[in-house]
């Protein structure tokens, strides 16, 4: 005995068919725009960032260059002294000073460390009490820095100023050091010293 099969319903308008749900092929225009859409965000995540760095660093190189272009006409040389150096010859370099250039002679007699710095006030302080002087012995035009050791380096100290001085004699093997302060800023004082050591 068979059962009789039923024929199957008419297709309705709205009623759910067999396709219904499942995801409908895209098409050609929808696929090339969201792909262009993509590739635009990659290249602005990637892109913006990596140009920005590029430039940075051109900047900063660029600043660099400058530096040494200002500074090499004079013998010194941008940047800081090493430990050893600023140990040897007892100048401590205040923490986040600017404008640091320095350069260093060496003949069988004496030993000469030129640097200059910009600092605040409270870093001059702490330099000449870490030196082993104080502001307090600063005197008003005391160019304390020979001519020859002027033009060592190119320093002048002809400018408006006002400038203060101090010679800190030591006892050899211990080094003086000549420093001569500009407060043309009165609230960043530019540094100027000569140390010297004789071995």
């Amino acid at each position: 005995m068979t059962v009789p099969r039923q024929p199957s319903p008419p297709d309705l308008p709205g009623a759910p068919g067999p396709a219904d749900g499942a995801p409908r092929p895209e098409d050609r225009r929808h696929m090339i725009r969201r792909r262009w859409l993509t590739a635009t965000i990659i290249v602005l995540l990637i892109g913006v960032p990596a140009g920005y760095l590029l430039i940075s660093a051109n900047q900063s190189r660029d600043s660099g260059r400058d530096k040494e272009k200002k500074y090499s006409a004079t013998g010194l040389t941008a940047g800081w002294p090493s430990k050893v150096q600023r140990r040897l010859y007892d100048v401590p370099v205040p923490p986040y000073s600017a404008e640091v250039a320095y350069y260093e002679t060496n003949n069988w007699r004496t030993s000469r460390l030129y640097v200059q710095f910009l600092t605040s006030n409270e870093g001059l302080e702490k330099f000449l009490k870490e030196t082993g002087t104080s502001a307090s012995k600063l005197k008003k035009d005391d160019i304390t820095i020979s001519k020859r050791d002027q033009n060592v380096v190119g320093w002048e100290f002809t400018g408006p100023g006002p400038w203060w001085g101090v010679t800190h004699d030591q006892d050899n093997p211990a080094p003086t050091q000549d420093i001569v302060v500009s407060r043309a800023n009165p609230k960043h004082p530019m540094v100027y010293v000569v140390s010297a050591t004789t071995p």
